[in-house]
């Protein structure tokens, strides 16, 4: 199973610059980049971070895929 995100559709749409969200969850750009390509998956805290930075459930902005 693979965990996909929707972090950089919805901040793109909401015009947040990566470095402005990366500043307020307390990360770094670098990392944000890693998260929004799926490269690494963030920590329940930051997870719940992001959740809240954009003020929607964990569920709209995460998604568990099966393979296969």
């Amino acid at each position: 199973m693979n965990v996909h995100n929707r972090i950089k559709l919805i901040r793109e749409e909401r015009e947040i610059p990566q470095k402005d969200m990366a500043a307020a969850l307390g990360v770094s750009r670098q990392t944000m980049t890693a998260i929004e390509n799926m490269k690494y998956n963030p920590s329940l805290e930051l997870t719940l971070k992001i959740s809240k930075f954009f003020s929607l459930p964990v569920e709209e902005i995460f998604e568990l895929i099966e393979e296969g």
